[in-house]
């Protein structure tokens, strides 16, 4: 026999996913945070290539990772002088190239 937690419990739980995955969302909500992501699902990246794929300048690729590392969304690791990035979690490669190709078909 399991025991089910308290129903005020079970509420808390279902607020803190709740704003666990509003705070996910937020941090994705930028044109630029989204193409990065779209482009890591491919792989490791440095922040030159990330320059190169996105079009816009190195600070703001720079301000936008910054973000997404605060997030937990990316983390870096860093190959002699330069840094590359990676995804934390495929799972938020599908979500966000779902979210892509569902605007597109819109």
């Amino acid at each position: 026999m399991t025991m089910q937690p308290p129903p005020d419990d079970r509420q808390d739980e279902a607020h803190a996913e709740l704003q666990a995955a509003s705070e996910l969302l937020r941090a994705l909500a930028a044109p630029v945070r989204l193409g990065i992501v779209r482009e890591l699902a491919g792989g490791q990246r440095r922040v030159h290539e990330l320059v190169d794929a996105l079009g816009v300048s190195q600070p703001l690729v720079s301000q936008h990772l910054r973000v997404l590392r605060t997030s937990r969304i990316v983390t870096a690791h860093r190959r002699s002088r330069e840094i590359e990035y990676s995804l934390t979690d495929e799972h938020i490669a599908h979500i966000v190239l779902d979210a892509i190709r569902h605007a597109g078909e819109a």
